[in-house]
């Protein structure tokens, strides 16, 4: 059977088409990570919204391998038996000595099995697997980290798992185990020193020495190569972390990265170079009306100007329909994540607005998850404000209409003057009275347990963004993760990003980037990095990627105040568009959700997976690289009309005046379509009973690479 083979895959161009099916139906997938049905970080994302493809792909032969949480089991997973039978008899052997394995389907899309071992409950095992450890690898744990030790716990008993497996086939099984990061690493190291029959994979969705480089303020990707990787690690006292992550990558069969920034990284720090680029994924949802987005927009937008105009009471000087709202949200790494440009740019960007005397207000969110112990009195007070003045207004209303309605009815023009009674006077003036406030609106909506010490708040008193009247850049801190039962803020992160005008994501350090990858499929602009390997991508399949709403800030090759004015740059180009031109922007940035979509990206983890049965089962699974002619990757085109820019963006009102008639070379439907014919058609996966209809596979650089696969 034809397996494509393709080494560094960074580019959608399109290898040899595959002419017949690639039979899985006698292997099988384990898929091996600790974030399975256990939400801890981006790499939950990447497997829940991958599953139901791979599932498509594997059918009943795909299975999913976790760590057991009750808690997480309770809301996420449906306990059942086991459906395939050397399965179950693996899971009753081991069950019988001494474990606790549970068998279920993940309530996610696609519904896959998985199978949850209870790590605590083999904690007794840890001293003799942590000598098994020392004396098969030399890798000595400490007795502190309890992270590493349950990591070598999950390793065994994922590598027990397998092998069992492996014995309980009636036939040679064809088992392929795909691993996710250092912790589930250890379980794939396993298996290739007991020579078990298991094609492996290992993906690192970031290098553990990597995050703490870049965590310390080095100059990271100017000195990959002259780095001390054992020193290095042994300094921050993550050695044996590190040992565990590069044993799983010299040792797996194939091994992924999610960016080529990344695989650039791991080539130095794990001394291995990736053999497949695996950009991660989103399942992009389509609406049924055309231009949904811009309305869900609209709405999310006016329940944020709900919290502002609560938030600000009494210091509401500024127009809210020329009011941009700006956020960057993630893990808590001050500079990994960016945060501490984007403030140094938003305090040069408010002295750019006052100095040419804007009337545009920005107000940028920081949801950065931090540790407090309450939410803020004066913030919560400010809803209540907001709440008590609407029930007024309400009230109000309900009398003024009653007797506008009683004057009409028997035939009179009613008198303005005695519509509202002195009662009511009385009612609208406490009501304004109570909005009186003599401190500045807060910074930060919770109670800090470190406010003297906490960077975002430190860097905001250095440079002065107070919430005063006179700036035109609002800044407000909210560190908790966003949810639709806040009394504060109450929407969920999606709808949240829906109502924003921009994202910016100025991250140093940034595998991939799910935060602006979302915002692209919901058709919000974003200000990424090319240190970021969503910025590479889209720098790599995008001609003029500001046109679509996709802004890459250099943070490589420029030093950090250069980096500092180009993002200010970006951030007052902003400002100066009219409202048209963000909505014609929005509908170029939606475009694009299709490049993020698994149905495409899903052929990257297809590619490695072959290439994986191929190298371990060569008996079985053959592939012989030949040459083959160059090809020209795709890239999305400059739009054909003038992209947003302040130069055209005269006027901030939406209707059209005679000065924009030349935007009327703008055609949605025309640009939308050549767009569609700049995009392969979406993968169309094999049936795991019918023939497969051919689909092509991306290749390095606009190179094909390619391979014959035979199975015997």
């Amino acid at each position: 059977m034809p397996l494509a083979r393709s080494l560094s895959i960074t580019s959608l161009s399109g290898l040899e088409e595959w002419d017949e099916e690639f039979d899985l139906e006698d292997a099988v997938l384990f898929e091996i990570a600790w974030e399975v049905a256990n939400k801890v970080g981006g790499i939950y994302t990447v497997i829940q919204t991958k599953a139901r493809l791979t599932a498509e792909e594997w059918g009943e032969n795909y299975f999913l391998v976790g760590p057991y949480v009750e808690s997480n089991v309770r809301t996420q997973v449906e306990l059942i038996e086991p459906t395939n039978p050397a399965l179950k008899r693996a899971i009753d052997k081991m069950n019988s000595s001494g474990c606790k394995v549970y068998f279920g389907r993940w309530l996610i899309e696609g519904s896959p099995y998985v199978v949850l071992i209870d790590v605590a409950f083999t904690a007794w095992n840890l001293d003799k697997w942590k000598k098994e450890l020392w004396d098969n690898f030399s890798i000595g744990v400490p007795w502190f980290d309890r992270e590493a030790n349950d990591a070598v716990l999950f390793g065994f008993l994922t590598a027990w798992l397998l092998g069992e497996y492996a014995a309980q086939c009636e036939e040679p099984p064809h088992i392929l185990a795909h691993f996710h990061e250092w912790l589930a690493g250890l379980g794939l190291a396993l298996c290739r020193q007991r020579q078990l029959p298991v094609a492996t994979i290992f993906t690192t969705h970031a290098t553990l020495l990597g995050r703490y480089l870049c965590a310390g303020s080095v100059d990271f990707y100017n000195n990959l190569a002259d780095f001390n990787v054992d020193k290095e690690a042994g300094d921050r006292q993550i050695y044996h972390r590190y040992c565990l992550e590069r044993t799983a990558a010299r040792c797996a069969h194939v091994f992924t990265t999610v960016s080529q920034i990344t695989a650039v990284e791991a080539e130095h720090l794990l001394k291995r170079k990736p053999d497949i680029i695996t950009p991660n994924g989103l399942n992009v949802k389509k609406f049924s009306a055309m231009h949904e987005f811009q309305n869900l927009h609209a709405q999310s937008k006016n329940r944020i100007q709900e919290f502002i105009r609560g938030h600000f009471y009494g210091h509401l000087d500024f127009n809210l329909d020329k009011c941009l709202f700006l956020f960057i949200a993630g893990r808590y790494e001050f500079s990994n994540k960016g945060a501490d440009i984007f403030l140094e740019a938003l305090a040069r960007l408010n002295y750019l607005l006052r100095v040419n005397h804007s009337d545009v207000t920005v107000v940028a969110f920081f949801i950065m998850p931090a540790r407090t112990n309450n939410f803020n009195v004066e913030t919560l007070k400010g809803q209540a404000v907001r709440k008590q003045l609407w029930d007024t207004a309400q009230t109000v209303k309900e009398r003024f209409g009653k007797k506008l309605y009683e004057s009409l009815l028997v035939g009179q023009l009613p008198d303005v003057s005695k519509m509202l009674s002195k009662d009511d006077f009385t009612m609208m003036k406490r009501a304004i009275f109570a909005t009186q406030r003599q401190c500045q609106p807060p910074i930060c909506t919770h109670n800090m347990l470190e406010d003297s010490n906490d960077p975002i708040l430190t860097c905001i008193r250095r440079i002065g963004l107070f919430n005063s009247s006179a700036d035109r850049v609002k800044v407000i801190f909210h560190p908790e993760f966003l949810s639709s039962t806040s009394p504060l803020l109450p929407m969920d992160y999606e709808e949240f990003v829906r109502g924003c005008h921009l994202g910016v994501f100025p991250s140093y350090y940034e595998p991939w980037g799910y935060t602006p990858a979302e915002c692209t499929v919901m058709g919000i602009p974003s200000i990424s990095t090319n240190l970021s390997g969503f910025g590479c991508f889209m720098e790599e399949h995008i001609a003029d990627p500001s046109a679509y709403g996709i802004y890459i800030l250099d943070r490589r090759y420029r030093g950090v105040d250069e980096s500092c004015n180009q993002l200010t740059s970006y951030l007052f180009q902003f400002c100066q568009q009219s409202r048209r031109a963000r909505i014609i922007q929005r509908n170029r940035t939606e475009r694009l959700s299709d490049l993020l979509d698994w149905r495409y990206l899903g052929r990257y983890y297809i590619s490695a997976r072959h290439m994986a049965l191929a190298k371990a089962f060569p008996d079985t699974y053959f592939y012989q690289p030949h040459d083959s002619d160059t090809a020209q990757g795709f890239r999305y085109p400059r739009p054909a009309s003038v992209p947003p820019s302040p130069s055209l963006s005269r006027h901030s009102s939406p209707r059209q005046s005679e000065a924009e008639e030349d935007d009327d070379r703008y055609d949605e439907d025309a640009e939308a379509e050549k767009d569609r014919l700049n995009i392969r058609q979406p993968l169309t996966l094999p049936s795991k009973k019918g023939p497969a209809l051919p689909y092509t596979l991306p290749g390095a650089n606009g190179e094909k690479n390619g391979a014959t696969g035979v199975k015997n």
